[in-house]
C-alpha cells in the first residue's frame, strides 16, 4: 500500500508538472502570436511614409493611378486612385519596348532567329536600300544608325499615318537616312524594336498583337494587355496597352530567370542578354532627359550596377506616366501607372517613392 501511495504522489506531481508546463507553453504561444501581430501591424505601418508622399502629389498623380510593391510574389503595398484600378488597362508608352524585347527573345530561345542575323535576311527591302548590315541586336538596343524620330515629335505627327507594320518599316527602309554605323551609337527611337516587330510578324505569318498574345500575354497571365491598334499601324516601341498587375507579372517573369507559375517563359540566358548593356563604348546620339545617367541593355535602362558590373536596379520608363522598375539588391518590383499621355514625368518624385520603399525594406 505504501508504494502505491508514493506510486500516486509521483503521478500527481507529473500531471502537475504537465499542466505547468503546458500553461506555460501557452502563454509563450499567446505572446509569441501577438508579438507576430505587432511586427505585421509595423510592417505595414512602415508604408506610411509613402502613403504620405502620394497624398502630398495628389494633384500632381490626378485621379488615375495607382502603385504596386511586389516582393516574393506578393503585393505587400497596394495604392489605388479613385478612378483608376489595378487591372484597368491603359496606354504605356515605351515601357512596350521591354515586353516586345522579351517576345523577340521567346524566338531566339526557340531558335527560330539570331540575334546576329541580319534584317535583310527577313527583310531584303533593307538590302536594297544600302541598309543590309544592321542585325537583329542593332535593333533590340536602340543601335541601329537608321535616323531616329526627331525626340518622338515625328512619331507622334504620324501615329495614323501607316496602315500597317510592313509599311511603316518599308518606310524605315525607303526613306531614313542611316546616320552611323549600326552598333557604334545609340539612338532612341521607335526604328529598331519595330523592325524587330516586322521580322517577327515575317517568320510566323500572324500580326504582331497576335504574337504577343500566344507568345507573351497569355502564358504570363497578361489578361488586360494588348498591342492592338484599331486606328494604324500597330506598334511594337511604344504601342501596348496594359494593367499594372500585368505588368508586374511579367516584371516577376523577369526577378525569377524567365519563369513565371513554374512555367518557363524565357531561358536564363535570353534575360541575361536583356539585362546586359551590350554596346557600352557606343556614343548617345539621342537620349531622354529623364534617364540621363543611366545605360540600357535592351528594351530597358539599367539604372545601378553593383560591383561586379551586373544590374541591380532596372527600369523601363514610359516618359507618359508609367515607371516600372526592378531591385534585384532588395529583391523586389514595382510601378507607378498613371493613365495619361503626353505629360511630363517627375524623375525628383519617382526617386523619392523609390527610396521611401528601399527604406521599408533594407
Amino acid at each position: 500500500m505504501k508504494y502505491i501511495h508514493q506510486m500516486n504522489i509521483h503521478l500527481k506531481k507529473e500531471v502537475n508538472m504537465s499542466y505547468f508546463l503546458f500553461k506555460t507553453c501557452r502563454k509563450c504561444s499567446l505572446v509569441l502570436i501577438f508579438m507576430l501581430i505587432l511586427q505585421s501591424i509595423k510592417a505595414q505601418d512602415d508604408f506610411s511614409q509613402l502613403n504620405a508622399i502620394l497624398t502630398k502629389n495628389e494633384k500632381t498623380f490626378g485621379k488615375e493611378y495607382v502603385v504596386v510593391v511586389n516582393k516574393a510574389g506578393k503585393n505587400i503595398f497596394l495604392k489605388q486612385s479613385e478612378d483608376f484600378n489595378f487591372k484597368m488597362p491603359a496606354p504605356i508608352g515605351n515601357s512596350s519596348k521591354w515586353l516586345t524585347v522579351a517576345l523577340v527573345m521567346i524566338f531566339v530561345d526557340e531558335g527560330k532567329i539570331k540575334l546576329d542575323d541580319q534584317v535583310t535576311k527577313y527583310l531584303p527591302i533593307f538590302e536594297k536600300y544600302m541598309k543590309g548590315f544592321i542585325n537583329i541586336r542593332d535593333c533590340l538596343t536602340e543601335t541601329t544608325g537608321v535616323e531616329g524620330d526627331a525626340n518622338g515629335i515625328l512619331k507622334i505627327a504620324q501615329k495614323n499615318k501607316f496602315e500597317s507594320l510592313e509599311e511603316e518599316v518599308n518606310f524605315y527602309a525607303a526613306k531614313r537616312l542611316i546616320e552611323d554605323n549600326p552598333g557604334t551609337h545609340f539612338s532612341y527611337s521607335s526604328v529598331g524594336l519595330n523592325i524587330a516587330g516586322r521580322i517577327l510578324e515575317v517568320i510566323t505569318k500572324k500580326t504582331f498583337d497576335r504574337i504577343a498574345q500566344e507568345k507573351l500575354f497569355r502564358p504570363l497571365g497578361m489578361k488586360a494587355s494588348t498591342f492592338y491598334n484599331e486606328n494604324g499601324a500597330t506598334n511594337p516601341s511604344g504601342g501596348a496597352t496594359c494593367s499594372a498587375f500585368d505588368y508586374i507579372n511579367f516584371m516577376q517573369m523577369i526577378m525569377n530567370k524567365g519563369v513565371f507559375n513554374n512555367k518557363k517563359v524565357l531561358s536564363e540566358n535570353a534575360i541575361s542578354e536583356i539585362l546586359r548593356n551590350q554596346f557600352p563604348d557606343a556614343k548617345k546620339r539621342s537620349s531622354p532627359e529623364l534617364v540621363a545617367g543611366f545605360t540600357y541593355g535592351m528594351g530597358c535602362w539599367i539604372q545601378e550596377e553593383n560591383g561586379n558590373g551586373s544590374p541591380n536596379i532596372i527600369s523601363a520608363p514610359g516618359f507618359s506616366g508609367t515607371w516600372p522598375w526592378i531591385d534585384f539588391s532588395k529583391k523586389y518590383a514595382a510601378i507607378i501607372f498613371e493613365k495619361k499621355t503626353l505629360t511630363q514625368q517627375r524623375k525628383d518624385l519617382y526617386m523619392q517613392i523609390k527610396n521611401s520603399i528601399e527604406e521599408v525594406l533594407k
